[in-house]
């Protein structure tokens, strides 16, 4: 009886401090809530790479590695193209070719209505000329869209020297401003809208019956509306049309190249960088950066606005290279190959997402940020402005004009522009390896900046606008105009030939030196590093595009499937 007298007072201790301690541990319970509550959602964003913090110091720290300010060791020159000079632009027509005198029929008109914006128009453009060699049909000068998405009113002429367009192509195809007149009354035209990718056979099935019954056919909504693979002289035509019956109109050529003389002014070289990453654009996409619900919510938005958008996964359209790289990546892109913080950039670019914040990443990477609004007045811009077009084309002339220019996405002005490029001396025309790049970004706070870099250098063989980098007829004839494009075989020969013996004499100099070194008993030596690169990973990824045989390179082109036409006329 004792013993539970003496126990008692302690029971009752404990009574007492239960309901204490159970507060205590209801209050962390709560506290713990709150906080799980306030915590991001572990969605996509956990998974993107993490925001590299800018500093003043001589390297730019991110997680994982340091980003040198410097451009450090490149594999290339990283102004021009390798082989380069033994290749050039050819597309005079064949022996074979009749003139347009001899297959133009009299009681044949095509009009062609475009589609889209300035670039888009641009192809629509190029292969009505072509379309109308086909139907032997005398072409009308082609409508402007301006009606859709960019609202622009101005016409061929505005953009165009239409003079210099009809007389250049007046062997090729006949054309004319406008429908001649009909018992006093302008022809009525037949309407109808042509597949995508129509061949020759297809044009003669479809439009040239219409064409001899009515005399006058309209093609509307012509953009893609014919097919890549066609005769070579055909081919060649669309070169003739593209590289040099298009010129701009003298007001857009003297502006632009005035912005072309005024980065010069500032630097020998430089990059043009077409971004882009605007709201529409990215919400088309249906790709995700790691903006949270904000983002969510705003792209949202904007996606409402198609009623017939189908909503992809993020995750697998950045693994399938189909999300346009952000301004920061393609600076890191461009510091691992090679170009320092000294590098100006002129920059073409719509409405970014993010604004400045966007921008800050690659503004840090590349303090020389420039865009036609910066190196221009206001008052020098005014006769632009208010047309999206006639703006488009100030961008396209300053990049056409760069020693380097790089897209964060394959659209229509850079298939363009990497076509032309190519045409015109192949300079360097930088499109991401997006496939291969996203697991790069997406891991890079594991690995350091120089494995960093050399893996971008590595994944980004055959996507630099090189010679013979991609294969006759892959992707669309705007970028890769092969037939176009010719080889001095002799010159290259004869240049490998003294590059054979240039090297055996080196090798020679470098045994002697080697002998001279021993005989001096010098133990310290500056010996160059021999150690041979991880060729097995270069093979497999070159294997991966169908690059390994180091003759006809090739990459996987999402481009070359047949996309809806909005996605082309957002990504002009």
């Amino acid at each position: 009886m004792s013993f539970h007298r003496r126990r008692y007072p302690y029971y009752n201790r404990l009574r007492r401090l239960l309901p204490l301690v159970f507060a205590v541990f209801l209050s962390l319970l709560i506290l713990f809530a709150f906080l799980s509550f306030l915590a991001p959602f572990p969605g996509d964003s956990d998974r993107l790479p993490p925001r590299v913090r800018y500093s003043s110091n001589d390297a730019i720290k991110a997680t994982g590695f340091r980003i040198p300010r410097a451009g450090g060791r490149s594999d290339r020159d990283i102004w021009r193209s390798r082989n380069a000079e033994f290749f050039f632009g050819c597309s005079n027509a064949s022996s074979k070719f009749a003139t347009s005198k001899a297959v133009t029929r009299n009681d044949r008109y095509l009009v062609i209505a475009t589609s889209g914006g300035l670039n888009q128009q641009r192809t629509g453009i190029v292969d009505a000329v072509v379309a109308a060699r086909i139907l032997n049909a005398t072409l009308v000068v082609p409508k402007l869209d301006q009606k859709s998405y960019w609202k622009d009113a101005s016409d061929f002429s505005h953009i165009f020297d239409v003079d210099w367009f009809i007389s250049f192509l007046s062997d090729d195809v006949k054309i004319i401003k406008q429908l001649p007149l009909k018992g006093g009354r302008t022809w009525s035209t037949s309407r109808m809208r042509v597949p995508r990718k129509c061949n020759e056979r297809c044009y003669i099935n479809r439009v040239l019956p219409v064409l001899l019954k009515r005399h006058a056919v309209q093609l509307n909504k012509f953009d893609y509306r014919l097919s890549n693979k066609l005769s070579d002289d055909l081919q060649k035509l669309r070169c003739r049309v593209n590289y040099h019956a298009l010129k701009f109109t003298d007001p857009i050529l003297t502006m632009g190249n005035e912005l072309v003389r005024r980065m010069r002014l500032r630097s020998k070289h430089f990059i043009a960088l077409h971004l882009r990453f605007e709201p529409d654009m990215l919400a088309f996409s249906g790709c995700y950066y790691g903006g949270g619900d904000k983002e969510r919510r705003e792209l949202a938005a904007i996606r409402r606005r198609w009623k017939t958008l189908h909503i992809n996964n993020p995750e697998k359209q950045r693994r399938q290279g189909r999300c346009p790289l952000t301004p920061e990546e393609v600076g890191l892109m461009l510091r691992a190959l090679g170009y320092g913080s000294d590098v100006h950039i002129y920059v073409a670019s719509g409405e970014v997402y993010g604004g400045e914040e966007s921008l800050a990443p690659l503004k840090a990477l590349f303090p020389h940020f420039y865009s036609k609004d910066t190196i221009a007045t206001k008052e020098e811009l005014e006769p632009f402005s208010s047309y999206s077009s006639r703006m488009a084309a100030l961008d396209f002339l300053v990049c056409d004009e760069s020693d380097v220019f790089v897209t964060n996405n394959n659209g229509n002005m850079a298939k363009i522009l990497a076509g032309r490029r190519r045409y015109l001396g192949h300079k360097p025309t930088i499109r991401p390896n997006a496939k291969k790049l996203y697991r790069l970004f997406m891991n890079k706070e594991n690995t350091t900046w120089e494995e960093f870099s050399s893996r971008v250098r590595s994944f980004q063989r055959g996507f630099m606008g090189e010679p013979k980098e991609v294969r006759a007829g892959r992707g669309e004839f705007h970028e890769n105009p092969s037939t176009c494009i010719c080889e001095d075989t002799e010159a290259k020969a004869k240049a490998q030939m003294e590059s054979r013996k240039l090297g055996k004499k080196n090798k020679s100099t470098n045994k002697d030196a080697a002998v001279t070194v021993t005989n001096d008993d010098q133990t310290e030596e500056d010996e160059p590093d021999w150690s041979e690169p991880d060729y097995e990973e270069e093979q497999s990824d070159l294997k991966d595009r169908g690059l390994y045989n180091g003759t006809s390179l090739d990459y996987d082109d999402p481009s070359t499937s047949d996309e809806p036409e909005l996605e082309e006329m957002l990504s002009d």
